[in-house]
């Protein structure tokens, strides 16, 4: 009898513990419901975003709290499949499918620039080429190409096409199309502290969305570069370029690619500095990024900010298949390791 009033006893005191954590709000607040099709339930909460460490960018600092609200959240970037039936069923027709403005062009570049040739003003977009042998990591024109005739359809150029890479994640699409995409879905872009947030997968303080074991060339937990950037890709990954979506394993709220495969795009514009900003102790509640955009290396180009690295990130060059690391691109640009996933409220 004593055993069994000690048992009814803790079971009790487990049930008032778990209401109280509940009415508190410690516990992790249950969904709002059914989730929508290929969504999970990004919970919300305080994080530190940014990063300080060894591996940090100057655009990463400091470390600062961020709030979020719930949201839901697609679970893998969104495939060629998915943009082809957005496209078939609207008639869509992305920025990299029509010829660039000349005078947008030379809004976007220092006064006294000469005009691009002519004939350089066709469809196109900017495409990864290997470069033959090692090359300085200075000039990204060593291996980026403005390739005519390249877009979601043909990634590498006009002869290349999508066939069997249904599931792999649409590229070439710039913010102007992502957008578009997320209107005609019922949903939104994140915002970069939401991508953050929901790329860290309710893990605290660490370098990766796995964790803070650093990949190696055997250790592989996403789709990154392995061997000599950018002329020498080994391929460790059993990817030369892009990867099937859920590749590989998902993080802890179940969101596949957070890290490599392709960047993906944010709501916000870019500041360089904005963190540097932020008043110390600050809780950014919810923030929806800067007013304008504000970079002194580009400072005639608006610019949105793209998160997660890519297929092509690799400790050479840039370490930024992290949840911190961050890089911009203006809104009418795509490129082939450039794509996005989107978002959705509640209440939305």
């Amino acid at each position: 009898m004593k055993h069994i009033l000690t048992a009814v006893l803790c079971i009790v005191i487990m049930f008032i513990l778990a209401s109280s954590c509940s009415q508190s709000g410690k516990g992790t607040p249950p969904p709002p419901g059914k989730a929508p099709e290929g969504m999970v339930w990004i919970p919300g909460g305080v994080f530190d975003m940014g990063a300080e460490d060894e591996m940090a960018w100057e655009e990463e600092k400091p470390v600062h709290k961020a709030k979020v609200k719930g949201f839901w959240m697609d679970v893998q970037e969104v495939t060629n499949a998915q943009f082809e039936e957005f496209v078939k069923t609207t008639g869509y027709i992305t920025d990299a499918e029509k010829a660039p403005l000349l005078e947008e062009i030379m809004a976007q570049v220092p006064p006294g620039t000469p005009p691009p040739d002519p004939a350089d003003l066709v469809p196109g977009s900017m495409v990864f080429t290997m470069p033959a042998q090692a090359v300085p990591l200075n000039n990204y024109a060593n291996w980026w190409k403005w390739v005519h005739g390249a877009n979601w359809k043909h990634p590498d150029g006009p002869d290349s096409d999508i066939k069997g890479k249904g599931q792999h994640p649409v590229v070439h699409v710039s913010w102007n199309d992502a957008q578009a995409y997320c209107q005609w879905a019922g949903k939104r872009l994140p915002t970069e502290a939401e991508w953050e947030f929901a790329a860290r997968g309710g893990l605290k303080k660490k370098k990766f969305v796995w964790g803070d074991e650093a990949p190696t060339e055997t250790k592989i937990f996403a789709n990154t570069w392995q061997g000599k950037f950018p002329s020498e890709n080994k391929a460790a990954d059993g990817f030369v370029g892009t990867a099937p979506v859920k590749s590989f394993a998902p993080n802890g709220y179940g969101l596949y690619d957070m890290a490599g495969n392709v960047w993906e795009w944010c709501s916000d514009w870019y500041d360089k500095y904005l963190y540097q900003a932020y008043e110390k102790g600050e809780v950014q509640d919810n923030p929806q990024g800067p007013v304008k955009s504000h970079d002194p290396g580009q400072p005639y180009l608006p610019l949105r900010v793209q998160k997660g690295g890519s297929f092509l990130c690799h400790d050479s060059y840039c370490q930024r298949y992290r949840p911190a690391a961050r890089q911009s691109s203006s809104p009418e640009s795509g490129m082939s390791h450039v794509g996005f996933r989107c978002v959705k409220d509640v209440n939305q």
